[in-house]
């Protein structure tokens, strides 16, 4: 898949916490400007990182229950979790190059 997938509470467990690979979670919010401007590069991410890591999206007005969980005090947020486990957290709008930099030690090596 190389769209990101949006998630919610009912499939947040299934999708991110039973995931295969490791996933980027970004928890964003339809009225924030910054999360607008996240959305290209965490669509190009996606394309990337395709069956290595998985992204989705979680609207924190739709699933206020996973943004307190995860303690999300800002959007956007990015969550990214690893065998079940939150592994490291970005807040605010990042380049494409720190996104990488989280998420390359846990991506599997591209085949050949």
């Amino acid at each position: 898949m190389s769209e990101p997938l949006h998630v919610d509470s009912a499939n947040f467990e299934k999708e991110v916490l039973q995931a295969s690979t490791p996933t980027v979670v970004d928890f964003y919010a339809v009225w924030c400007a910054p999360c607008r401007m996240m959305g290209p590069i965490f669509e190009s991410l996606a394309r990337e990182y395709q069956g290595r890591v998985k992204f989705v999206k979680v609207d924190v007005d739709r699933a206020p229950d996973l943004a307190n969980r995860y303690q999300v005090r800002g959007v956007p947020t990015l969550a990214i979790f690893s065998q079940g486990r939150l592994v490291d957290t970005i807040v605010g709008l990042a380049p494409p190059e720190a996104i990488r930099q989280a998420v390359e030690t846990l991506a599997a090596p591209q085949a050949n």
